[in-house]
């Protein structure tokens, strides 16, 4: 199993695209947040940075999604379960 990572551009476009689905402007979210500009909101759509953890708190309450919507996006078929992961990887550290 591969370590999994968050990947700053879909995420990026992800924001964007949610914030635009809401007609929210970037400035709005900015002031939202209680930013003294919109830079740091344009680097997350750009993906040149993420959200904190309280930031993505604030913007999924903001567009009435969760926070996991925001970082992976809606899924269908889900990956594999996080417990059978778990399981594997200390049953290999174990084992060897």
């Amino acid at each position: 199993m591969e370590y999994p990572v968050l990947d700053a551009k879909a995420t990026g476009a992800r924001i964007k695209e949610i914030r635009k689905a809401h007609h929210i402007k970037v400035e709005e979210i900015a002031r939202f947040m209680g930013f003294e500009s919109d830079q740091a909101v344009y680097k997350w759509q750009r993906g040149d940075s993420l959200p904190t953890v309280d930031n993505l708190y604030a913007l999924s309450r903001l567009f009435g999604t969760s926070v996991d919507d925001i970082l992976r996006g809606s899924r269908e078929e889900d990956e594999s379960p996080s417990l059978p992961a778990y399981r594997d990887f200390y049953e290999t550290k174990l084992a060897g």
